[in-house]
């Protein structure tokens, strides 16, 4: 049991470490790449894959709408979110309204910890891309300015890459 749980933790750090610097790379990617203004998500046409291209707004952020459970919402893609992310109004448009005692995980953000509730999104879209049983988290509006498409969905996905200015999601 001592070796499974020893093998777990060096896992977990491992993939840790391979997130962030892939973030990290992404980052400097990013930050040579020339910006370009906001643009509607466009289909990639491949045979038997479903795929959306994502230009950078002039903030250089990776903005895009999606629906959940039919909802429409706008979303920042957030390779360094571990899971999706909405404020309070937007989990309210798909029924989703935490009561004061769901608020029991602690999630570190830019602007400190805050409290979060946990939920699960049924079905989440971003163009053609559908994916189903999203892990989430609900957080105060005041905390949340901008829903947060994490990696709960991202990595559900065939795959997700930035490549010509664009950030390339490939399911």
């Amino acid at each position: 049991m001592r070796n499974i749980m020893l093998f777990a933790a060096v896992a977990i750090g491992l993939g840790l470490f391979m997130l962030q610097t892939a973030d990290r790379k992404m980052s400097l990617a990013m930050a040579k790449a020339p910006a370009q203004q906001s643009a509607p998500v466009q289909p990639v046409a491949q045979p038997g894959v479903r795929s959306i291209s994502i230009a950078r707004d002039a903030r250089g952020h990776f903005q895009t709408d999606g629906r959940i459970d039919g909802q429409r919402m706008g979303f920042m893609v957030d390779t360094g979110a571990s899971v999706v992310a909405l404020n309070e109004k937007s989990a309210a448009k798909f029924g989703q309204r935490p009561r004061e005692s769901d608020y029991t995980a602690t999630v570190s953000t830019a602007n400190g910890t805050i409290k979060a509730a946990r939920i699960r999104i049924a079905r989440m879209e971003v163009g053609e891309l559908i994916v189903r049983d999203v892990d989430a988290m609900v957080l105060p509006d005041e905390a949340l300015s901008e829903n947060l498409l994490g990696l709960s969905f991202l990595s559900k996905l065939r795959r997700f890459e930035y490549a010509n200015g664009k950030l390339v999601l490939e399911q």
